[in-house]
């Protein structure tokens, strides 16, 4: 769910220092950016970016990018953005089917991909972020060691991202769970909004980590 239209969003964003607003430029070369040779991590679907900005605030080390399509969320990331000074988050504006246009091959060390959209009609599903074309991208776009974290609390898009990652013949399964919060995996886990409300409300988040 994504908020209601926020009257002036569009221009706020355009005018914001922490949104890149050409990322074409820095393909290959996003080092440039950050004015350092740290790893880049990026989470897809960021919505109000409480997970990327406590990580950005744990890890000073790391660089990460926020990509999020719709404005009215990018707006909440970029207020609470304009509270902090770190200088290791920026965010995109942008679709996630064209990543291969922006990040060059092996560019990125960890893609986080947090309660993304199910879309549960069948004839959607290749706009699903694990679907297999998705996959295909991640695998261009991530170092040689580098891995996907992916959470949701909807069994079915799990079920469907786990049958894609087996038969693509590619990924490993590292790490996965039906229910992070009662698991060994939950030390160290980082809450997004979405993610706060349901295990308040008792949903159990499912998750896995895989590699290639």
């Amino acid at each position: 769910m994504r908020l209601r239209n926020i009257k002036g969003s569009k221009e706020y964003i355009d005018n914001s220092p922490f949104v890149i607003h050409n990322p074409e430029n820095y393909k290959g070369c996003w080092h440039t950016l950050f004015h350092n040779s740290n790893p880049i991590h990026i989470e897809i679907g960021m919505g109000k970016g409480q997970f990327i900005h406590t990580l950005a605030e744990e890890n000073p080390s790391v660089n990460y990018i926020g990509i999020e399509m719709y404005s009215s969320v990018l707006y909440r990331a970029i207020e609470h953005r304009e509270k902090t000074e770190l200088d290791n988050l920026f965010f995109l504006r942008f679709d996630a089917k064209y990543l291969m246009d922006i990040f060059d091959e092996g560019e990125i060390e960890r893609i986080y991909l947090n309660f993304s959209d199910p879309w549960p009609k069948d004839r959607h599903a290749k706009r699903r972020l694990t679907s297999p074309n998705f996959l295909s991208i991640y695998d261009h776009l991530l170092s040689p060691l580098g891995y996907i974290q992916f959470k949701t609390d909807n069994r079915p898009l799990f079920d469907f991202s786990v049958d894609c990652v087996k038969e693509s013949g590619k990924w490993n399964i590292d790490e996965i769970t039906y229910d992070l919060h009662h698991s060994e995996f939950l030390p160290g886990n980082i809450m997004t909004e979405y993610e706060s409300r349901f295990v308040a409300e008792g949903k159990p988040i499912c998750r896995f980590v895989i590699s290639r």
